[in-house]
Parts: structure tokens; sequence; C-alpha cells
């Protein structure tokens, strides 16, 4: 597939990059400073831009199977970058007729799994307040896919961890799975690259956990 990454200098985008190059598919990594990108491959296209700007964006997704998007706060003095950024890439997919998007929230946005016992109850509102506008940031990012034309997939990790892909974890469609406390950066970005021809998470959030 021809795919485009954003937010690709990122520790979910740069394993999604590797990921899909060993694959074999061809890549254009958006970057806003390529010296941060220390992926490099045969099939490896890497395009600088300002994201505030959707027409700068247009190139690199013309033409795309798939998008998918690492983009996100890095810390909470960052909420609002992921719904402000994604507008950006929004408008440049729409304006390209480019349908299919990729994105990482968090397991907190989506609904609690009926599974989980008091501790992980416990564990997920201390989380949800102390990245209260974290997750606002993300629950709105959410809404803007849901009024978008895209065929867009949420993929919400619970606490990231940087650790040696497995590809073996957990994934539930419309839900999160219970008792999920942990995720590899490197497992989601293989799930996401499952997931993007995956008709049954069109325009759906999905867990993913151990």
């Amino acid at each position: 597939m021809n795919l485009t990454v954003f937010g690709a200098t990122g520790g979910i985008g740069q394993e999604i990059v590797r990921q899909a190059l060993t694959a074999g598919h061809r890549v254009t990594a958006v970057v806003r400073d390529p010296a941060r990108l220390t992926v490099t491959g045969d099939g490896l296209e890497v395009f600088r831009a300002d994201l505030r700007d959707p027409e700068a964006v247009r190139p690199a997704v013309a033409g795309r199977d798939a998008v998918l998007s690492g983009l996100g706060a890095r810390s909470r003095e960052d909420a609002g970058v992921a719904t402000r950024l994604t507008r950006t890439v929004l408008g440049a997919l729409e304006a390209e007729g480019v349908r299919r998007l990729l994105v990482v929230s968090a397991g907190p946005v989506g609904p609690a799994p009926a599974g989980d016992g008091p501790l992980d109850r416990t564990v997920r509102r201390l989380v949800s307040a102390l990245l209260k506008d974290v997750y606002a940031d993300l629950r709105e990012m959410e809404a803007e896919l849901a009024r978008s034309a895209t065929d867009w997939t949420v993929v919400r990790p619970p606490r990231l961890q940087n650790k040696p892909l497995t590809g073996t974890y957990r994934t539930v469609v419309g839900g999160f799975p219970p008792r999920g406390r942990f995720i590899a950066r490197a497992d989601v970005a293989h799930a996401m690259l499952a997931m993007t021809d995956d008709p049954a998470t069109v325009k759906q959030g999905v867990g993913v956990a151990y």
C-alpha cells in the first residue's frame, strides 16, 4: 500500500513507519524536523510540512491508500494539539478525496470495560482526572473525525511502554479489553497497520491492550 504517516517522529509514528517499510509498503513520513526521524529505508519519502496549513499538506496525502496519525500531546501543556492538527489532516484528506484514516487516542476516552474490577476503575478515574485537559482534547478530536467524510478508525491504547514488538495483544471494536493496563508503542503501531484494511474497524473506536 501507499501510506502517509503524520506524527512520524513520535514513538508510535516512528514504529508505524519502520514496520510499514519492513512490510513492503511505500511510506510518506510527514515531519516538521526531518532530523528527528531516525528511520530509513527503501520506499520512504520524507515530507516536511507546517501542519497548520491543510493546503501545504495536500501533496503528502494525494493518491494514498491510507493515512495513519500518531499526532497528539506530549504533555499536559500540549493539550489542544491533537484536535488542531487533526483538523489540518482532515482538511487535506477531504480536499484530495482520500478516505481511510487511522489515529491514536487513549483508552480512558472510550467506554470502560465491563469486566474491570475496583482497582482498574480507581486507576482509570485518577488518570482521567490527572490528564483531564489532554483527554478533553482527544474527545474533541474524535468528535471531529465523526463529523468528517473519512473512513476513520480511532485506536485507544492504555499506558504506553517503550518495549519491543510482540504482535500479541487484545483488541475490542467499540470497547476496551478488560484489565488492559499496558501496551508497547510498537504493538500499537502493529495494530494500526493491521486495521488499515479491516472494514470492521471503519468508523469505530478500537481498544487495544495486552
